[in-house]
């Protein structure tokens, strides 16, 4: 036996039944996380800087256009992620070892064959993303470049989402920090080697991506397989048990329709933004980026929740359950109000940072408080979703993501004819709350059911 294996078995020897929640464990998961997906955020403020300190706004718009055709793609797979962490959470509580490795295979298997459809769909993709969003002439020429090159990193991109589930899934957030500072940081050094250096733009960035998403799957993959305790290894029919898939579907569906709307209501604020004009969309596209900063800031206890509270169910320990997600909230609205007055006092600077381009910095600037208070009225539905991907609770998650976006919209409709861009940002951090508390009413009746029923 090998001295993973060894270390895999005393995991998971330890993991399951009770447990206390400490600061401790809190922090063991969501220190790690937080810091590998602001490595995220920073890759986007660096391809936005790369392509900003070129001095025009429509290559500018046209990466912004890129990203969220991205978005729209590679996050409604998210689900790939995210039902991988609850299941792996609730095996690991129960000390599952061979079903541990089953949710991986399977989603290892779904997120390869997804990614090469992907790849094969890509014209028909393309088309019907730039009909939807519906760029000018000269911003879609950049779009298609853009799109064109990093698409084929689609496969390694959703394998990587299946990577990270199993090991945030485990509570191993330092293998998940460093797989997401190996991810971006190749991207990052090769954004600017390619897109500065060699000139070539937004070709060079998205070429960028694509070898980053390699070679992460590559060597996350090999971290993965190389910790499993061959003793306890499922069976290709355990694997693809129908009786074992159906869950794992079931919160697929269900989380990538809720993947699926959130991305909806973040293209559908691009769509909106650039009727206002390319220097306004571009200014957007900037503060986006901030407001991602701030969300990948509360993701990391988001992760924390996820495992937490998938544990403590798969444990059958409602006390873990209760003094996670009470924790879990105190520490999110704490950095959630320190990043707010960051980005009021220090947001201005990191405008000037990502464009050289005066007439988008003044932009910028105006708009600034709305995407610096997002990171205040994001911070319970981040917690909120990772509650309910722990519990994988996914049909709640699902229809009250609907109802927050038929929300969403009616404030569109009222606040962009009324108050122009402020109303489109207003609308955001509406939609925001709205998923926050929608969730967090539910709360106490689901998790008194789902208890009961494991007793």
């Amino acid at each position: 036996m090998t001295a993973a294996q060894t270390s895999d078995r005393a995991d998971n020897a330890h993991g399951a039944g009770p447990f206390l929640v400490t600061n401790r464990l809190i922090l063991s998961i969501a220190v790690p996380m937080t810091l590998g997906f602001l490595t995220t955020p920073l890759l986007g403020l660096v391809d936005t800087a790369v392509i900003g300190h070129l001095g025009q706004a429509t290559l500018l718009a046209g990466l912004a256009v890129g990203a969220i055709l991205f978005d729209l793609i590679f996050t409604t797979f998210n689900f790939l992620r995210s039902a991988t962490t609850g299941l792996v959470a609730q095996a690991f509580g129960r000390g599952d070892r061979t079903e541990e490795q089953a949710v991986f295979w399977r989603s290892l298997v779904i997120a390869l064959v997804s990614g090469a459809a992907l790849v094969a769909l890509s014209p028909a993709l393309l088309t019907a993303g730039l009909w939807l969003l519906a760029p000018g002439p000269e911003v879609e020429a950049v779009t298609r470049t853009y799109f064109e090159y990093r698409i084929l990193a689609g496969p390694a991109a959703l394998a990587n989402y299946a990577i990270l589930g199993f090991v945030l899934g485990r509570g191993q957030g330092t293998v998940g920090l460093l797989l997401q500072m190996l991810i971006n940081g190749i991207n990052i050094v090769l954004s600017i080697f390619l897109g500065l250096h060699l000139g070539w733009g937004v070709m060079g960035v998205a070429l960028a991506t694509v070898s980053g998403e390699v070679i992460g799957a590559i060597v996350g993959f090999a971290i993965v397989y190389g910790r499993f305790d061959r003793t306890v290894a499922p069976s290709w029919a355990t694997i693809f048990s129908v009786e074992r898939l159906k869950p794992l579907f079931g919160l697929n569906r269900d989380i990538m329709v809720r993947s699926f709307v959130l991305l909806a209501a973040f293209t559908l604020m691009t769509r909106i933004g650039s009727s206002f004009g390319p220097v306004t969309l571009a200014a957007n596209a900037v503060l986006m980026t901030i407001f991602l900063v701030a969300g990948y800031y509360l993701d990391g206890l988001a992760n924390a929740a996820e495992q937490l509270t998938g544990r403590a169910i798969g444990a059958r320990f409602r006390p873990a359950f209760d003094r996670a997600l009470k924790m879990t909230a105190t520490w999110s609205f704490a950095l959630a109000g320190f990043t707010t007055v960051a980005f009021l006092i220090f947001g201005d600077r990191l405008v000037d940072l990502l464009t050289t381009a005066a007439e988008v910095r003044t932009e910028a600037y105006t708009y600034m408080p709305w995407a610096a208070i997002t990171a205040l009225t994001g911070a319970l539905a981040f917690l909120m979703d990772g509650v309910f991907i722990g519990a994988t609770w996914s049909r709640d998650m699902r229809n009250m993501m609907l109802l927050a976006f038929a929300g969403y919209v009616a404030a569109l409709c009222f606040l962009v004819p009324a108050f122009g861009n402020h109303g489109l940002w207003a609308a955001l951090n509406l939609f925001l709350l709205f998923r926050g508390v929608f969730l967090m009413v539910l709360v106490p009746r689901r998790s008194a059911q789902t208890f009961l029923s494991a007793q």
